[in-house]
């Protein structure tokens, strides 16, 4: 008898497209997968920006942004960006589920 275990992707590797507009992200399984900088910005989660959506002023864009940083926290990259917000965690499970939408 077979036994065949189906496993989840993981993020292997990542880093920012060329023009700064994308995480390029490589996955386990070998894919290669693209998430735009305002993606990320807007699917940010940290307190800051979870109390600006509660308050209502959380903006619906960000044209025009950057992503200027990305440090690997092991579970997570910590992103920074162009308007100089630098607060989100984005969890690896996390970034691979907003590749998916």
């Amino acid at each position: 008898m077979t036994v065949t275990a189906l496993v989840a992707p993981t993020v292997a590797g990542y880093e920012a497209s060329a023009d700064l507009a994308a995480l390029v992200v490589r996955t386990t399984h070998d894919d290669q997968l693209e998430l735009g900088a305002e993606q990320l910005r807007l699917a940010c989660k940290c307190a800051h920006c979870t109390r600006a959506r509660f308050d209502g002023r959380f903006p619906a864009r960000f044209p025009g942004i950057a992503i200027t940083d990305i440090g690997d926290l092991g579970y997570g990259l910590n992103i920074s960006f162009s308007d100089g917000h630098n607060r989100g965690i984005y969890p690896k499970p996390y970034l691979l589920s907003l590749a998916e939408r």
